[in-house]
């Protein structure tokens, strides 16, 4: 897939329009900085952007990321291969993904990490007092078990999609 190609077919669509690269981002939710970068090159939409971005500018998602109009066999056949290109280029694989979210819960969750621990030095300095230190290894395997636990949620909710919310017209 050549990004400056599809860059230069989003800004020819967007200027047959009559659009600005304001209108067009706000059309689609995103800045015209975003849109600028696609039309250069740099970046290229985001998935969930291709279907909205084709129907905005009057082109199917395979012309798309094609960049140009396609015939109907031409269609045919570009179809697979840009599926191909862009499941072969996209920019996670399943492990970096699961990585990505990871950190993140880590660092969203660093106040939930501190205050667990703290809780367990606590908990631990005073049943050491009482000669209870036994109890300590349970407890802070609990914790790292919850803890894990929590994460794990997190990233498999974020990795595979998690449960999807009940649709409104049911």
């Amino acid at each position: 897939m050549d990004q400056v190609k599809v860059g230069r077919f989003i800004a020819a669509l967007r200027k047959k329009q009559g659009l600005t690269q304001e209108a067009l981002g706000k059309r689609l939710g995103v800045t015209n900085k975003t849109v600028s970068r696609w039309e250069t090159g740099a970046y290229m939409p985001d998935i969930e952007l291709l279907i909205p971005l084709g129907e905005a500018l009057g082109v199917s998602v395979n012309e798309l990321l094609a960049g140009e109009r396609l015939s109907d066999e031409q269609f045919r056949k570009q179809a697979d291969k840009i599926l191909v290109e862009a499941v072969r280029e996209s920019s996670f694989d399943l492990k970096e993904r699961t990585e990505f979210f990871k950190k993140k819960w880590l660092r969203d969750n660093i106040w939930l990490i501190a205050v667990s621990v703290l809780a367990c030095v606590a908990v631990c300095v005073e049943l050491s007092f009482n000669q209870l230190w036994v109890l300590i290894s349970p407890l802070w395997l609990a914790v790292f078990c919850w803890l894990r636990n929590r994460m794990m949620a997190y990233v498999e909710g974020k990795v595979y999609g998690g449960p999807k919310p009940p649709r409104q017209d049911e």
